[in-house]
Formats: structure tokens, C-alpha cells, sequence
């Protein structure tokens, strides 16, 4: 008896699994269809650093985030240009931003 296409093995992930399940360990990231959202309360100062770091890092990922500053806020969306399934892509830059987060926070 064969086992059926798409069938979970120990160690065999199917895409969608492997991205969820990275992205559970994003913490304040949120997911919403086809984007992940993540609202960091930031100074000036902190969402201009940020906000530098995501680009370089979004240039090569060449990905386009989404960051905007809102009542001592930084909301940054990532999602496919087309509206498409989240990619690794997408699931990386949010681990480079909470990277960058903790880094020019001093990781509060």
C-alpha cells in the first residue's frame, strides 16, 4: 500500500507546516491570509535605525515591506506582491527585523 501524496512522515514538512511553524516562534507577529503584521513601539530615533536596517535587508531578500509610523508606533506588513501564500522569504525578513528590533532596543 502507497502512501498518500502529501502525507507527513517524521522530518517531512510540507511547506505551509514548516512556515507556520517558523513563524510561531516570531513572537507579536501576527498572521491575517496572505500577511504577517508586527506593531513595535518605537522613538524617532529607534524607527529611523529600524527602518534603515529593514531596507537593506529587504533589498536583498527583494521583498518590499510595508512600514509605516503611527503615535509613537512602527507597523511593518510583509506579504507577496501578488497576494500569493507567504514565502520563506517573507517568514526571513520578519526574523532579521526581530533581529534588528532587539538590537537597537538593547533586545527590551
Amino acid at each position: 500500500m502507497r502512501a498518500s501524496r502529501g502525507a507527513s512522515r517524521p522530518g517531512d514538512y510540507r511547506r505551509g507546516d514548516y512556515l507556520a511553524d517558523a513563524l510561531t516562534l516570531l513572537a507579536g507577529w501576527t498572521r491575517s491570509d496572505q500577511e504577517i503584521t508586527r506593531t513595535l513601539p518605537l522613538d524617532e530615533t529607534q524607527h529611523a535605525a529600524l527602518t534603515e536596517r529593514i531596507k537593506v535587508a529587504a533589498d536583498a531578500l527583494q521583498l518590499q515591506p510595508e512600514i509605516r509610523r503611527s503615535e509613537g508606533e512602527t507597523r511593518i506588513r510583509l506579504s507577496t506582491p501578488d497576494g500569493a501564500e507567504l514565502t520563506a522569504g517573507e517568514v526571513t525578513m520578519a526574523a532579521r527585523i526581530e533581529d534588528a528590533y532587539r538590537t537597537i532596543t538593547g533586545g527590551l
